[in-house]
């Protein structure tokens, strides 16, 4: 293997030898507070070799991975991910007296998941970052499950997931086989050749295709297949939700959109449609769904299907618009819906604990008169979430919206508008609560200074690139998807 190869997997590499390190460390020296330093370490590094191997042109590690500018991103913004849940972690996890080092284990494994995933080009690679990514969530949503008096039910959100990502992951593992059959290849750039020479219209193929859009679609929390989100999101504990809500949905993203550009994924007859379906039903049901929640961690799952509905906008206007204009889009929008989460998810995770988790809105009501720094940040949150300007979110949604129209999806464009104006709804409401009179005495302990910089790192990078883009946008003109 040579040098250029090896700097070109540096991240990968490295995540993997954090991953070690911290499993050796675990079998002999047990120690909370050491595991969580060495897995900031191994991340922060991770994250710091982003400086070094960013590209001007694709570099193809190996046949399975490729190391360009677009891969180079969502891995950044996978382990940023990783740090912000490891910072939430500690404070979480600390007043119990049970074990809790595996769970940073399974952190690093699940991060390396998602870097293989959002660097993938072939079937190899993404089924094989997609299983180690869904099998470390196993563990980390059914985490807090012996500790005595453990908030929720970790149990019974492990096992729901446990059965249907299984059975999703086999849908989407005999529709590639279908594919395979017709076409001989498991690259994605030479999908297309191939498909013209076994017909556009081949049934195989078409069937192949739908069923990995229905396992691809569970993994994104795609109506009708997001039956298992809200449940998962509050049953689990807050920093494994924070890690599916953000670092799991961008890896995927990310890889889907090279695959459904590489391999023109749009020329399929009656996949367009489908897909269309299916982001229209995620903006409208998880819209609404949302509206009727009276916890918050239900609530951001609801809210998280829509917003990977407007997702599904740029999917299919991709067939219309210039690959790296689609990229553009997909990866400003999930930057801004990756930071406005963990912002959410940091509030509801700095006044929980693993055996008393505060995620009823009941109990945020009068929060901004007890705790306004930690009520800010979800104003923050939901202003971004809502789209209201000066706000990531808002650029975001512009950039779905122009890609509506460069694709003339009119349809999906006014399922925009009304999803979007009953999340206005349900996003302000939180907000009203949060200035309303305290309905009672509030603790009113100070922060960790983990908890407090990633509520004030997360929340001002939602304000600071709504207020002044431009930095990002030139960043993610031009970046190249195959």
């Amino acid at each position: 293997m040579s040098i250029d190869v090896l700097i070109n997997l540096s991240q990968i590499i490295m995540l993997g030898l954090s991953t070690l390190v911290v499993m050796l460390v675990i079998a002999f020296r047990r120690g909370h507070k050491l595991t969580y330093g060495l897995t900031m370490a191994g991340l922060a590094i991770s994250l710091l070799i982003f400086l070094f191997i960013s590209p001007a042109d694709a570099r193809q590690a190996t046949e399975l991975l490729v190391m360009d500018d677009y891969s180079l991103f969502f891995s950044t913004l996978v382990i940023i991910s990783a740090l912000a849940v490891t910072a939430l972690s500690y404070p979480y996890f600390e007043g119990e007296q049970s074990r809790n080092e595996e769970f940073y284990l399974l952190l690093l494994m699940a991060t390396l998941g998602g870097v293989v995933l959002a660097c993938s080009q072939h079937i190899v690679s993404f089924f094989l970052g997609m299983e180690i990514l869904s099998i470390c969530l196993y563990g980390m949503i059914a985490y807090t499950v012996q500790q005595p008096g453990a908030a929720k039910f970790p149990l019974e959100a492990g096992i729901k997931y446990l059965l249907l990502s299984g059975a999703s992951s086999a849908m989407i593992l005999f529709g590639i086989a279908l594919i395979y059959t017709q076409t001989g290849t498991l690259l994605f750039s030479e999908i297309p050749q191939r498909l013209v020479e076994a017909g556009q219209g081949n049934p195989i193929v078409i069937t192949g295709w739908m069923m990995a859009v229905a396992g691809i679609a569970f993994k994104l929390s795609l109506v009708p297949f997001h039956m298992w989100t809200p449940d998962v999101y509050e049953g689990a504990p807050v920093p494994a939700t924070t890690f599916i809500a953000t670092a799991s949905k961008a890896a995927m993203v990310a890889v889907v959109l090279r695959l459904v550009l590489a391999s023109q994924a749009y020329e399929i007859d009656g996949l367009l449609s489908t897909v269309t379906v299916l982001a229209a039903l995620s903006m409208v049901v998880g819209n609404l769904l949302a509206l009727l929640q009276k916890n918050i961690k239900r609530l951001l799952a609801y809210s998280s299907i829509a917003h990977l509905g407007y997702v599904m906008i740029v999917m299919v206007a991709a067939g219309s618009m210039a690959s790296s204009a689609a990229a553009e889009a997909v990866t400003y929008y999930m930057a801004a819906y990756v930071f406005t989460t963990l912002a959410g998810f940091a509030v509801v995770s700095a006044l929980s604990s693993s055996t008393n988790e505060q995620d009823q809105l009941a109990s945020y009501q009068g929060l901004f008169w007890q705790r306004p720094w930690v009520a800010l940040p979800l104003m923050i949150v939901m202003l971004s979430l809502a789209g209201i300007p000066l706000t990531m979110g808002f650029i975001g949604k512009f950039y779905v919206i122009q890609a509506g129209v460069t694709g003339q999806l009119w349809l999906l464009l006014a399922m925009l508008v009304i999803g979007s104006g009953i999340g206005i709804f349900y996003y302000l409401r939180v907000v009203y609560l949060l200035v309303q009179s305290p309905s009672g005495e509030s603790e009113q302990g100070g922060l960790p200074l983990a908890v407090t910089a990633t509520l004030l790192l997360t929340s001002g990078t939602v304000v600071l690139l709504g207020i002044w883009p431009t930095g990002l946008i030139a960043s993610l003109s031009g970046l190249s998807v195959f």
